[in-house]
């Protein structure tokens, strides 16, 4: 094992510009893999981060008549009763305007339902109504101007628009409003259907919504309401690293390539190296040994590469157009696991491709070669 290291390591020091290269670009596959890791992971983080701003981490709907009492909890940091409706929101026309017309969910909000919504800055009123900049802007009315909402029951409530919300999630923006409870109960003549909870940590709300749900509530996560965009976002960094990858098997197999190519070049010396009682296993072990350390530095210059380049985005971040995208900058969010993954895919792919010249090195006859 020992004179099949020696060799190998002989044999990388002769040729260093081939081995500088077979490392460069097992590196640079590894890095490039890892900061668009990290980026997908970034921007599933900001999005989730732009949903929760008007949505709520925890809904626990009542299952019987009346409203009970909500029982403490230490993950809770703010709760309120709730009542949600659609509704048709018309702004009459004024002067050379034309009129306003959108559906939107109502979502009406009881006592300390600013605080379920810290980043919105919300003060409800009676009568008042904050809508998503989107829908503001499609219906075409500005703070202090009158909407009516109509229900599905032919039900009417004029309300002031006291402000907009953006929070950069275009399906909350362009279709919520926020009102005071009282109004969607005059909408929908419905009373509060249950309680909206802020968490500590949004990521235990499964954990949170049972302990509190008992028999007298119904919890609802928003990992369940929003499990499709987040399978989409988790479908899209799978996607996003198996294309990637490709750039380390193409390196993979570039170490191959170099590799077969010694064992094409050192016929003589292997078969020498036979004649001399050397053992099939020792000669293929070279070889072996020569992928080894070729993934190993490969994979190690490529985390020092990734994490580097992945703290330089996040001092110097990519800028996008605010206009296209809800984020002014392209976020940054390294995952230890994924730096093992990634290592460990393409520390698998260079040994893998280090078989076919061990294999080849293997199949030398020294009689052959020496006669």
């Amino acid at each position: 094992m020992r004179f099949a290291l020696f060799l190998a390591l002989a044999h990388l020091r002769r040729r260093p510009l081939q081995t500088a290269l077979a490392l460069g670009g097992v590196g640079v596959g590894v890095a490039v893999l890892l900061a668009a890791l990290s980026l997908a992971n970034g921007f599933t983080h900001g999005l989730v981060r732009a949903t929760l701003k008007a949505y709520p981490h925890l809904v626990l709907f009542r299952l019987g008549e009346g409203l009970p009492p909500l029982p403490p909890h230490p993950e809770v940091e703010a709760s309120a009763p709730f009542a949600a409706t659609k509704a048709l929101l018309v702004r009459p026309a004024e002067g050379a305007r034309g009129p306003g017309v959108d559906f939107a969910t109502l979502v009406g909000l009881g006592e300390g339902g600013e605080a379920l919504y810290p980043e919105l800055g919300l003060r409800l009123k009676p009568g008042g109504i904050y809508l998503g900049a989107a829908l503001a802007q499609s219906l075409g009315v500005f703070p202090g101007e009158d909407l009516t909402a109509l229900s599905a029951t032919q039900e009417r409530v004029r309300l002031r628009v006291l402000g907009s919300f953006r929070t950069g999630n275009y399906l909350l923006d362009s279709g919520y409003a926020f009102v005071d409870l009282a109004s969607v109960e005059r909408l929908s003549g419905a009373k509060a259907q249950g309680y909206q909870v802020r968490l500590k940590d949004p990521f235990r709300a499964k954990e949170v919504g049972e302990a509190l749900a008992g028999t007298r509530f119904f919890p609802q996560a928003w990992q369940d309401t929003q499990r499709t965009l987040l399978e989409q976002l988790a479908l899209q960094k799978r996607v996003l690293g198996v294309l990637i990858f490709l750039i380390v098997a193409v390196a993979a197999l570039g170490v191959a390539n170099l590799l077969v190519l010694k064992v094409v070049e050192k016929v003589p010396e292997i078969a020498l190296l036979r004649a001399m009682g050397a053992s099939r296993l020792a000669v293929g072990m070279v070889f072996a040994w020569e992928g080894a350390l070729l993934g190993l530095g490969g994979v190690a210059l490529g985390n020092l590469l990734g994490y580097l380049l992945c703290l330089y985005l996040s001092w110097r971040p990519v800028a996008l157009p605010g206009e296209l995208y809800f984020l002014t900058h392209l976020p940054v969010e390294m995952r230890g696991e994924d730096f093992l993954q990634v290592s460990g895919a393409s520390l698998l792919a260079t040994f893998l491709s280090a078989l076919l010249p061990a294999l080849r090195a293997l199949r030398v006859q020294p009689g052959v070669v020496l006669r």
